[in-house]
């Protein structure tokens, strides 16, 4: 089953100073953490911000590109995650032809918002994507983790609103 999501907001981790995107479903309080890198983080909030550059980003020549070849992305799906890894895939039109292609979330994301093409999470991504056991108990017994299950059971989903960009 697909969800339309939304973003509900841009943090960072604390522990790695990595960029964390927040999708949110549109039809109840679920939200689905993806941790993607520093330039991607950059050219989402660009255009969640409304910030143009000089120069082209890596995103907007893409779309430049798309666009003069008159091929439309009709949207992404956030579809698996395997060995800790988000996966995602675009949904091309062109000439009349549908076809996808493989992609990381935040290159899709960044892609969509260009485009203006809804994001979509599969159910069995926001399953996957989930840190703490029902029971609350951490998964990864090590240091670093607890650190982790402290940090995520001292969150609730009024603090996603905190982080916008």
């Amino acid at each position: 089953m697909l969800h339309k999501v939304s973003i509900a907001g841009m943090t960072m981790d604390p522990a790695s100073n990595t960029p964390i995107i927040i999708l949110k479903l549109e039809e109840d309080e679920r939200s689905v953490p993806i941790w993607i890198g520093l330039l991607e983080a950059t050219s989402i909030a660009s255009v969640l911000q409304d910030i143009k550059f000089e120069r082209p980003m890596t995103h907007d020549l893409f779309k430049n590109f798309m666009d003069h070849l008159l091929i439309k992305v009709t949207k992404i799906e956030v579809c698996d995650i395997r060995d800790n890894t988000f996966y995602a895939e675009i949904f091309f039109s062109f000439n009349e032809k549908d076809f996808s292609m493989d992609a990381r979330p935040s290159d899709a994301i960044a892609i969509a918002l260009r485009f203006g093409a809804p994001i979509y999470v599969h159910e069995k991504v926001i399953e996957k994507s989930k840190m703490v056991p029902d029971d609350g108990e951490a998964l990864d017994k090590s240091k670093e983790g607890k650190k982790w299950a402290e940090y995520l059971s001292k969150l609730s989903t009024d603090d996603f609103g905190k982080y916008k960009v």
